[in-house]
């Protein structure tokens, strides 16, 4: 059932997005092949596939950083704050620096972001190592914080003095020293694409290789045993929070860069809230993870698609990614528990 739940919650969202769609007057066979088939397959598949990497990198990134820390029972709910910081600071180093042309400014952006989104962690983190604060609250009210940040810098500080007064920094796609651009051309493959890799492999021998990774997975399942085999859990904590939120703040970096080219007051589209569905949906597990990424990837680019070709609205593709994880959830009781019926269920 472990195995078998990732695949039957897909199966119960197409059913149930089916029924949805079909209340809103739509085709909903129409529209399951357009979200899920059309990107791969269909007429314009040749535009959409590069996409497909471009939207489940950040997803991919950010959801393995989730993950080590779900797995020790530690809950960062708020990597979209830390997304949204370390885009500001990726793009504030390469702002500082334009118009100079050199090879030094991506990988300053890169450290820069990375360090955003691991101080932005760090709050939570603190917090709850010195205070005993619930971290799924603070991380979560960060986001908040964060988003008023990002509105600043866009009006603010960030803004472009040759934009006429429009709110947004510079387009970084202009700015060849501060661009993420693709490393193969018409193949969405990017810095981005190759960070998310690494964080898999990474990810995967740190839970499977090495002893960090046992005391992750030790915390998570028996707490008290851990303690008693000498784990630290204030070190963990700081170590979980951390790692999640450098590697959130690198994804920001890379989208703003890249595929978004500025900080504009709407940069952030839930890539943050949507890593938790990708890391559930993979299992908290590194390569389950990787293939979780594209599909979710897959439902924002079929998503875009329906929404153009068969009118429908923005929120139903929202609400049809969100049943994929209540599905997920509630098919995840017949993992560790079964039904039972008349006494013998009683006793």
């Amino acid at each position: 059932m472990s195995y078998a739940t990732p695949l039957l919650a897909v199966l119960a969202t197409m059913v149930f997005g089916g029924f949805l769609f079909a209340f809103l007057g739509k085709d909903p066979i129409e529209a399951i092949i357009t979200i899920f088939w059309d990107p791969l397959f269909g007429e314009f598949a040749f535009f959409y596939r590069p996409q497909l990497l471009v939207k489940a990198a950040p997803l991919i990134l950010i959801a393995v950083g989730l993950a080590l820390g779900f797995k020790a029972g530690i809950w960062n709910i708020g990597a979209e704050g830390q997304y949204i910081v370390g885009a500001i600071c990726g793009a504030g180093v390469g702002l500082a620096f334009y118009p100079l042309e050199s090879w030094v400014i991506f990988p300053l952006m890169a450290l820069a972001g990375a360090f955003g989104g691991w101080a932005w962690a760090m709050i939570p983190a603190f917090l709850r190592v010195k205070f005993g604060t619930n971290e799924i609250l603070v991380s979560l009210m960060l986001v908040y914080v964060a988003e008023q940040l990002l509105a600043s810098m866009a009006l603010g500080a960030m803004r472009n003095p040759e934009g006429r007064g429009f709110p947004g920094s510079r387009n970084l796609s202009q700015y060849e020293s501060a661009h993420n651009a693709e490393l193969i051309a018409g193949t969405g493959m990017h810095w981005g694409v190759v960070a998310a890799l690494i964080s898999v492999i990474f990810a995967y021998v740190l839970l499977t290789r090495h002893r960090l990774g046992f005391a992750i997975r030790v915390t998570g399942e028996a707490p008290r045993a851990a303690r008693f085999g000498g784990v630290n859990p204030g070190r963990l904590i700081l170590f979980c929070l951390g790692l999640s939120g450098l590697l959130a703040g690198l994804a920001g970096m890379l989208e703003v860069s890249g595929p978004a080219g500025q900080i504009t007051i709407d940069f952030n589209v839930g890539y943050g809230f949507t890593a938790i569905i990708v890391a559930f949906l993979g299992r908290l597990n590194p390569l389950g993870i990787l293939f979780a990424g594209l599909l979710m990837a897959l439902t924002y680019i079929g998503g875009d698609i329906a929404q153009s070709q068969l009118g429908l609205p923005a929120a139903a593709i929202q609400v049809f990614q969100g049943m994929l994880l209540f599905f997920l959830l509630a098919l995840d009781l017949f993992t560790n528990y079964r039904l039972g019926f008349g006494r013998e269920a009683a006793a």
